[in-house]
């Protein structure tokens, strides 16, 4: 969740917490992807707030919800973390709660007959490798899980 530069960061670390801040919030954007479907349908509901937030929630589509937050738009955002971050005159509150929370995994895999399979595996050793995973952090993304890389 985001909120405008120099406002209060709400406190949003428990189910509580976030309920309240869902409901005394003025208005609330959400971005246009997977994760508003989630929200929409899904977290709302969780929390019981659907109906009472539904009139003051809205999905912003094609740009960062964050940027809306900047700009005095929408008092919240919420969005995958690492499209939070980056938008310039918001500031990121933190992650909701687990319990509500829906994660997205991601994976990489090599495609046999790839043009360029050595290079591929050696830039997925670097994604996986521990030097890195600060950087990963900073980015609002999880540290990667390093798997074995193996062949079929």
């Amino acid at each position: 969740m985001s909120v405008k530069a120099g406002a209060a960061k709400l406190n949003i670390g428990s189910e509580e917490a976030l309920r309240q801040t869902l409901l005394y919030a003025k208005s609330i954007a959400y971005s246009d992807s997977a994760s508003s479907v989630y929200i929409q349908n899904e977290m709302f509901k969780k929390l019981g707030v659907e109906d009472q937030v539904r009139p003051k929630a809205k999905m912003v589509p094609k740009i960062p919800v964050t940027s809306v937050v900047a700009n005095g738009e929408y008092e919240l955002g919420f969005q995958q973390v690492n499209e939070l971050l980056p938008v310039k005159g918001a500031e990121f509150v933190g992650r909701v709660s687990e319990s509500v929370q829906s994660v997205t995994h991601f994976a990489a895999g090599i495609p046999v007959g790839a043009k360029h399979p050595e290079e591929a595996r050696a830039l997925l050793r670097y994604l996986a490798s521990p030097g890195v995973q600060d950087t990963v952090r900073a980015t609002g993304l999880d540290p990667i899980v390093a798997r074995r890389l193996r062949q079929r």
